[in-house]
């Protein structure tokens, strides 16, 4: 029994740095700073909370944090004619 927990963990730990690693790795700026957003949103709620309400709670209100965060940073750069990201 004691081996079968061991490979379970195993194989959790390895699926988690798989996502970890590579689930944003196709994302924008926007997306990669909401999904951030709710990711610290989430564990934040819950720990304080202790339930999956405040969980959800956090991650919604850690979403829109993130959002009013990229919103914020993209006053103060644009893109040239060459695609390039240009400071103000």
């Amino acid at each position: 029994m004691r081996i079968k927990s061991i490979k379970s963990l195993g194989l959790a730990a390895f699926l988690v740095a798989g996502l970890t690693t590579q689930g944003c790795a196709h994302m924008s700026d926007k997306d990669r700073r909401i999904g951030t957003g709710a990711g610290i949103g989430a564990v934040t709620g819950a720990l304080i909370t202790g339930d999956a309400g405040g969980a959800a709670a956090g991650a919604v209100i850690g979403a829109g944090a993130g959002w009013l965060y990229d919103r914020n940073n993209k006053r103060y750069y644009y893109y040239d004619r060459h695609g390039r990201r240009v400071y103000r």
